[in-house]
């Protein structure tokens, strides 16, 4: 495993966020949105922004490789929508897009998608103004180089109106066990959706819920500034942080003892790791850890497991692995040689 990537560094809040994500969607004035491009209108979008982060003495922005259309395989961008680098739409599209991706995989920018930019910055834990910094200080490079569509009533002008406006789409995954078993999950997402937010599954919109991990973000892009949006993610997150603590206290304790311990002791020995026992155990596991049950398993390790073994993953690293049972041994003997 890759100890430089994002999500094995520790973060704020660590025991409920797992992750932060800021995306701006950004299109230019010049060109027409991506669904109505030539294919050299493409070609020049990708060459402008390639050339803008390039050329730039930000080593950020110089720094993150870049990927033509066409080089990216069917196996990588699944891969890369399981660590929520990217859509799943576009994992599966047969549609080539260019790419610029840092080495650590915090910052992924996709090209002529849905919009001509789409500008994302991942973070460990609870950080949604540290990401949106580092968003804005790219997206400040790109915009030097070429014009946006803007406009002094809608914002930013982009494909898709849910994101007029500030473009900006900031979100948490956050682990919720506990609030999960007390079955309060459904009233706090009708809450939390009268103050502009969203809490979905996983993977967000139209997804399921894996390891009891769900993903809470704005829903309103216009009529309310980034730092407006933000502010009120981090304030509602923290709320839904102590409503998860307080739910923890509450469980049972020998009984959610027990049964971190078991699946510490299921994942140190299992021989075959089907993905849904992989997810279910781990999530278990997570709570013990976070509960300070389990004191020599990390966080940081458990979000690393999250992220590298899942399917489309695993065959990226293993191309050999071409059936679920061939999968499964491989997951089982990484997250034996991770917590054995």
């Amino acid at each position: 495993m890759n100890n430089n990537k994002w999500y094995r560094k520790p973060g704020k809040q660590g025991d409920v966020v797992v992750s932060t994500r800021v995306r701006l969607a950004r299109n230019f004035r010049d060109y027409p949105f991506p669904g109505k491009m030539t294919a050299d209108q493409r070609d020049d979008v990708n060459e402008l922004v390639r050339k803008a982060l390039a050329d730039s003495d930000d080593p950020l922005a110089a720094g993150l490789g870049y990927s033509a259309p066409g080089t990216l395989s069917t196996d990588a961008r699944r891969a890369m929508a399981e660590r929520h680098l990217v859509t799943r739409e576009f994992a599966e599209s047969g549609r080539q897009r260019a790419m610029l991706l840092s080495e650590d995989e915090a910052v992924c920018l996709l090209l002529c998608d849905r919009d001509h930019v789409r500008l994302q910055v991942m973070a460990a834990g609870l950080a949604p103004e540290e990401a949106y910094a580092v968003a804005d200080r790219l997206d400040d490079v790109i915009g030097r180089r070429a014009a946006y569509a803007f406009d002094a009533k809608w914002g930013y002008l982009t494909e898709r109106p849910t994101d007029l406006g500030t473009g900006m789409k900031a979100s948490v995954l956050l682990h919720l066990p506990a609030l999960e078993a007390t079955g309060d999950i459904e009233t706090l997402a009708k809450a939390v959706s009268k103050i502009g937010l969203s809490l979905r599954g996983t993977f967000g919109e139209g997804s399921s819920v894996s390891g009891s991990l769900y993903q809470l973000s704005n829903q309103i892009t216009l009529g309310m500034d980034e730092a407006a949006a933000l502010q009120n993610l981090q304030a509602v997150t923290e709320q839904v942080i102590e409503q998860e603590q307080q739910a923890r206290q509450n469980l049972p304790a020998l009984a959610t003892e027990d049964a971190a311990w078991r699946a510490l002791g299921l994942l140190q020995n299992a021989r075959i790791l089907p993905v849904r026992e992989f997810t279910d155990n781990l999530s278990r596991l997570r709570l013990g850890v976070s509960m300070g049950l389990i004191p020599s398993v990390s966080p940081e390790t458990l979000n690393a497991l999250n992220a590298e073994l899942h399917p489309a993953t695993l065959l990226l690293g293993h191309p050999d692995a071409d059936s679920t049972e061939k999968r499964d041994v491989i997951r089982a003997t990484a997250v034996r040689e991770q917590l054995g």
